[in-house]
Formats: structure tokens, sequence, C-alpha cells
């Protein structure tokens, strides 16, 4: 039996999203832009824009910051148009990752409203700090200690030969996703070479040795999938689906259809941040190939992974990794992420309103054990805490247990939501 998307459950999801970043104190000016210390140049502002476009693709309605950030944006740039310092002869990660957002945003921008001013900047972005690394990439450090650090927001972890590192390992890759959207406004050869360089680097490196950042791996992989969209080179689809099966059967996802933050850190948050992109990249995978695992997939990480991920102010949070070395009960970890996943939420629910009649899930009526772990067909159940119980949308027994489908925590008071527990009974 088919189960789609409710219309009204979307809709109500959208339009909390919505009111958190139109009223949002911070993504409102002058907050919308980081301040000075923030090593992730770029970011906050690239994602507010994406954020803000977004919900405009949506419903054809300007969030009024969004007019204010974009004319303010051209004083916080240096004198080469983008954020932060130069680090002449160094390749500082974090701003590669920071600027792959702001591209993504300001090409959107772009290409919904065409303003010159807007391609200027795309333009300077991507010669003056991108292609000057062209060449650059093959020496990402990839033989070096293995450290269990970073927080819910990445540091810098210092030099490396010319690279200034950080915690999200690899995050230096997540560019491709923004470079491949530049290549695909300003139609530069140079920027198509550099994205390939990039591609062929991170596609050779062992992601789970190095216990990179799934986030920016499969940001990786959407740019990858981009660039097929541009040259139908069989690469660029190869190297995406690699990921995608890297991530969803060696260790990147959770019992929950979620994400573990870094390979091989099960005891650490998931990041809806990456929860969007999984469903993003197996959906556009999908729609490529016709092959149906690739639907059941992001079917399977909407109707799960999205339950617990959106909370009731409608912003994102961290919850806890259901998997094997990590826990066995989803709880929230992190009530908010409004430096990122609030705003990465955004372009995920844009993404599933225009996507939403291939996102239904396949129910039987009947909860069995499937890998271990309870489901009714693409739907996981759950023994819910007392706490619970008046929310469920429904109870069954199997095995003696009395389960129920994972709860929407945007549906939650608050205080329910931060108690709440949910055993995933494998």
């Amino acid at each position: 039996m088919k189960f789609p998307i409710p219309a009204t459950e979307l809709a109500a999801r959208i339009e909390l999203n919505r009111n958190r970043l139109a009223t949002g104190e911070c993504y409102q000016i002058p907050r919308a832009f980081s301040a000075k210390e923030y090593e992730w140049f770029g970011d906050r502002e690239g994602r507010v824009i994406l954020a803000f476009m977004s919900h405009y693709k949506i419903n054809g309605e300007i969030i009024p910051t969004l007019k204010q950030v974009m004319e303010l944006m051209p004083g916080y740039l240096n004198e080469k148009g983008f954020f932060g310092p130069t680090f002449e002869g160094k390749i500082h990660e974090q701003q590669l990752s920071g600027h792959s957002w702001l591209l993504r945003g300001l090409c959107e921008y772009y290409e919904q409203f065409g303003e010159e001013s807007v391609l200027a900047s795309i333009r300077a972005i991507t010669e003056n700090l991108f292609l000057t690394k062209k060449g650059g990439f093959s020496d990402y450090p990839v033989d070096r200690e293995k450290m269990d650090v970073g927080d819910v927001c990445g540091d810098v972890m210092g030099n490396l030969g010319k690279w200034i590192l950080s915690s999200d390992v690899g995050c230096a890759f997540m560019a491709i996703d923004g470079l491949s959207h530049a290549y695909r406004v300003l139609k530069d050869e140079k920027v198509a070479e550099l994205v390939h360089e990039m591609c062929e680097v991170y596609l050779g490196i062992d992601k789970v040795a190095l216990r990179v950042q799934t986030h920016c791996t499969l940001s990786a992989a959407r740019g990858m999938i981009r660039m097929y969209h541009l040259t139908k080179d069989k690469f660029y689809l190869e190297g995406a689906q690699s990921i995608l099966d890297l991530y969803a059967n060696g260790g990147g996802m959770t019992r929950t259809y979620q994400n573990l933050n870094w390979w091989g850190r099960p005891n650490t948050w998931t990041e809806p941040c990456a929860i969007v992109d999984s469903l993003m990249v197996a959906t556009e995978l999908y729609k490529i190939t016709g092959r149906e695992e690739y639907r059941e997939l992001a079917a399977r990480v909407y109707h799960n992974g999205f339950a617990s991920a959106q909370r009731a102010n409608g912003g994102a949070g961290t919850d806890s990794v259901v998997a094997p070395g990590g826990e066995d009960t989803l709880f929230m970890t992190g009530y908010e992420a409004d430096f990122c996943c609030t705003m990465r939420f955004a372009e995920g629910l844009w993404y599933i309103h225009e996507n939403a009649d291939l996102l239904y899930a396949q129910t039987t009526g009947e909860v069995v054990k499937n890998d271990g772990v309870y489901m009714d067909g693409d739907i996981v159940y759950a023994l819910p805490s007392d706490d619970l119980a008046p929310y469920v949308e429904k109870t069954v027994e199997a095995d003696g247990l009395k389960l129920s489908p994972l709860a929407k925590y945007y549906k939650l008071p608050d205080e329910v939501a931060k108690r709440a527990r949910q055993k995933i009974v494998f």
C-alpha cells in the first residue's frame, strides 16, 4: 500500500521553517552576517541566501531580509570579492566549504533575478578564491592522526603542509557542489576542469579510514550529479552512485535513516544537513537511472529520518546516532543548529515540495523485523517512552512489544520532545 506524504504535513513543515527564517533574530541584520572571528567564511551568508531563495521558489514571496543581505554583502567582502583573509600560499578548507554555500545561494539568486552585479560576484569568487587552487587538491592530507574531535560546528585543527584543516574532515570538497553550480551559470571550462580535478581526488580518498564528514561527502555527490546533467559524463554519475552506496551500506547511515556525522564515530550525533542531502542524492539518482532502490531509500529518509529532525519552532537539530556502536534509542541531542541545519532544511523542503509524488512509503500492514529493525514496509517502528504515549500516530503489537512509528518532533511540545526517548529494537 502506498502512503504518500500528507499535503498538510508538508505545508506545515514549510510554513514553520519559513517563519523561523523570516522572524528569527539570528537570520536578521546584522546577525545574518558572521562575526569576523567565525572561521567558516561565507558559510552563514551563503546558507541564509540559499534558504531564503528556497522559500521564494516554493511560494514566490521574498523574505525581506534577503534584499538587505544582498545590498549589504559587498561591504563585508575583501578586496578580491570573497569573505575572510586571502591566506596567500595556503588553502583554508573551511573557507572553501563556506564559499560553496555562498556560490549556491548567489547562483540561485542570479538564476531567478538575473542581476549582473550578482553574476560579477559569482565570477569573482570562482576566479579569485577557487581557480587559484587549481592543481592543488592532489596533496590533500590523508595520512594524519585520526582524532575524535570537533563540535557540532567544526573547528580549525591547524596546518599540515599548505592546508589549514578542519575537524569536519574533507569539507574542502563540499565545494564540488558550489562550483558545479557556478559552472552552470558561468559556462567557464576552467571551472569544469577544477571540478573534475576535485572529484578525481575525492573519489580516490578512503573516506571511512579518514573519517570524513558525511555531509560534505553527500554535498559533493550532489555536485557530481549536477555535473552529470551538464556534461553527460558518466564519470560524475558513477562517482555519485559510489558515494551513496558507501553512505547507505558502508556505515554512514543510521538505523533511522539519518546520518553519522563522521564515518567511524558512532558516538556523536546526526546532522539534518546530511539527511537532506541523502534524500536529494537518492531521489536524483532514481530520476536518472530508474532504479527503485534509490527511490525507496529517499522515501525512507523522509518518512523516518525527517521525523525527529525538525523542531516545533521550524528549525532543525541533532539527534542520537542509532547504530551499532552508538545508541539503541533515538533522542534529541541538540535542540537547533541555527547556524546550519535550519537553513539547510529549507532547500530540503523545497526539494520535497517539488518531488513529493516520488517520496511515498510502501506499507504492508504488518510490522516485522527488517535487517534487525522493526518496520512496516518503509516505516520504522520504535518503543516510545511514556511521555510520547499521547502523541504517537498509532500503536501496534509485534513480538509482544507495543511499537509506534517514529514521532514527528515538529508536532510535539518542546518539553515533550526534549524528554522523548524512542527505543529502536535491533
